[in-house]
């Protein structure tokens, strides 16, 4: 017998769990720990979302298994919130599935496109399943930057010209997950062109749609003309309705790309529990105060973090979108580099941060803050990098 499993090997150890294990340790010593190292929502639902749950899970027959594309209810109303929000219409039993979160969806598409030793296209840094998703489904990895600057366009070109096999999927995702970078239709519009000249497939990660902080809405690929021809695109209740331990995401747009995803997902799962997909429904349907409540708490939180960091000594650029902030390291401790910076600010500082080469070698340098704790919380994170600066100030 033997543990060497083929996928197995093409993932490297996990670099979040060196800090995660510190930071349960220090929280088995009674240490108060600030956490802001994984995008985990503090909030709850809305009561009416929560009250059509239990509605639902006190009827007998909703006990039974569910439909692996998500209930018709849920996908039309998946379907309006595109038409209201972006203008754009899609067909609900062609066009939109249902997903245990975006993640799984994300990874289950993966296995349903890809060949060993096809060549996909990710940012970097990224979201993980952006990168291994594709990596256990035998895929290799070219990278292209997270920032949507004049370098992508010469650098995707040069990945579609140069690379063999040729490039078959490139994956994005703005607001982006860790780097909060946002883009304009016109960078949508540009990559839908070239897209379509190149036959390349597109999956845009919009989880964090309605975070954003400026005056002009986050615009959705799908918008362009001529998207649904080679495009995807994730999103999730997560962050916008505090539901991320429900499990309910959806990937809409091409209908080839649905398709293959429904094919295999027909054969892994049956679908999230019927409660929560009706509870889903009336989230999207019903009452929306809470998305406008969240996008305001965020930028709040947004807020009081850049200030008081920066009054602490650490300079945190100011995020457009998302959930997080991505900081570089501040200047006293660059040279530790993002996992051992991590583990310092944990134990000299009581702040719990994620690595930035967690998201890929071009995160090295950074780290990534999640708006994820109180304002209060914030504060008491910045008193802790104060004391801490203030100390390697005197060696």
């Amino acid at each position: 017998m033997t543990d060497d499993f083929y996928r197995i090997r093409r993932l490297p150890p996990y670099v979040f769990a060196e800090v995660n294990a510190m930071k349960a340790a220090a929280r088995a010593r009674g240490e108060d720990i600030v956490d802001l190292g994984m995008g985990n929502p503090d909030g709850a639902p809305p009561p009416h979302v929560i009250a059509k749950l239990a509605e639902v899970a006190a009827n007998p027959n909703a006990h039974r298994y569910s439909a692996s594309k998500g209930i018709p209810g849920l996908r039309k109303a998946q379907a309006a919130y595109y038409q209201r929000r972006f203008n754009v219409a899609l067909d609900p039993d062609r066009e939109v599935i249902v997903t245990l979160g975006s993640k799984e969806g994300l990874a289950n598409l993966a296995q349903a496109i890809t060949a060993p030793g096809d060549v996909v296209l990710t940012p970097n840094p990224s979201y993980p399943i952006h990168h291994f998703g594709f990596i256990i489904a035998g895929a290799s990895i070219r990278s292209i930057p997270a920032v949507p600057g004049p370098d992508f366009f010469d650098r995707l070109e040069r990945a579609m010209r140069y690379t063999v096999p040729r490039p078959k999927v490139l994956v994005i995702g703005y607001p982006s997950n860790p780097t909060a970078e946002v883009v304009e239709l016109a960078f949508y519009e540009q990559l839908v062109a070239f897209a379509r000249e190149a036959k390349l497939w597109i999956i845009s990660d919009l989880a964090y749609a309605e975070i954003y902080f400026g005056d002009t809405p986050t615009p959705s690929i799908l918008q362009i003309a001529g998207a649904k021809d080679v495009a995807v695109e994730f999103t999730s209740l997560s962050k916008t309705y505090s539901m991320a331990g429900w499990r309910i995401g959806f990937a809409v747009g091409n209908a080839t790309l649905i398709g293959a995803l429904a094919r295999v997902k027909s054969y892994l799962d049956y679908g999230a529990f019927t409660p929560i997909q009706a509870a889903a429904t009336a989230a999207l349907n019903g009452p929306q105060d809470i998305v406008a409540f969240n996008r305001a708490l965020y930028k709040k939180r947004r807020d009081v973090l850049v200030e008081s960091f920066a009054r602490a000594g650490w300079d945190v650029p100011v995020p457009m979108a998302s959930m997080f902030a991505w900081s570089p390291i501040p200047e006293p401790f660059r040279d530790l580099g993002s996992v051992e910076f991590a583990k310092r600010l944990l134990t000299e500082a009581g702040v719990a941060v994620a690595p930035g080469v967690g998201f890929g070698e071009e995160g090295e340098g950074f780290v990534r803050l999640a708006l994820v704790e109180n304002e209060q919380r914030l504060r008491q994170a910045a008193r802790g990098v104060k004391k801490m600066m203030a100390n390697s100030a005197k060696v």
